[in-house]
Formats: structure tokens, sequence, C-alpha cells
């Protein structure tokens, strides 16, 4: 058996407001339809991969003993018209800081991360999702 994870969503009410806790112990908002106060499931379905492709692209560009000193990930998804309207495609930006960082080096971590390693990317991939890929290496400020 894999790892198992673990989260607990209680509703606040009046509306679609809840409170989520993940078994790490991190707590957050949810609300429908997403506002300052609280995101969207599907915002975070969003982040996940995000989330999940940047550790992946910081790790694999440290082994590569690259100078990275910097990252950020922009995300944007399409979602269907019709419900359940589910992701149809993502968007990925890659921003990499860093004197030096070389750019086959940075091409080879997001076809890793987006190919074999980062989970959350996968899954999209095999629920039928289009992801585009984008990058460019910037200076560290």
């Amino acid at each position: 058996m894999g790892q198992v994870k673990t989260a607990h969503i209680e509703w606040l009410g009046p509306e679609l407001q809840f409170h989520g806790t993940l078994g790490s112990g991190y707590e957050f908002e949810l609300a429908g339809p997403a506002t300052s106060e609280g995101g969207s499931p599907m915002e975070f379905l969003l982040a996940g991969v995000a989330g999940c492709t940047a550790m992946d692209i910081v790790h694999i560009l440290r082994k590569k003993r690259q100078p990275i000193e910097g990252l950020t990930v922009q995300i944007s998804g399409e979602r269907a018209e019709d419900h359940p309207q589910v992701y149809t495609a993502v968007s990925l930006t890659y921003v990499i800081q860093g004197e030096g960082v070389a750019a086959k080096a940075v091409e080879d971590a997001i076809q890793l991360s987006q190919d074999k390693y980062c989970s959350a990317s996968i899954l999209f991939k095999q629920a039928g999702v289009q992801i585009q890929t984008d990058y460019r290496i910037e200076p560290a400020s």
C-alpha cells in the first residue's frame, strides 16, 4: 500500500465557507465562489500543480549544480464550459533567477518534472488536460 495523505474539511456556513486542515496540520480556508478570504477547490488544484513542479525544478537544478537563486511559477487553467467544468488546458510559466543558469538544464528539469516526478501534473495529463510550459531565465535581483 502506498503513502496515505489526509485532509479534514468543516463547513463554517452560512454559505459555502469551509475550513480545511491537512494531515500535516496546515490550515486553510475554502470558499465557493473564491474570495480573498478563501480559495476555491479548483484554485487549490492549480496551486498544487504549480507547487509540485516548482519543488521538482529547484531540486533538479540544484542537483545539476545550476546557480539558481529564485523561482516563480505562474499557472493558469482553462475550464470546460459545461459541468463538471474540469480543467481542459493549463499553462505554466517558470521564471528562473540566477546568473549563468543553463537553458538546457532548465528545459531538462521541466521535462523531467512534467514526465516523471510531478505527481500533480501527471495526474492532470492522465485526466486529459493539455499542459503547456514556457520559461525564462533572469538575472538574480
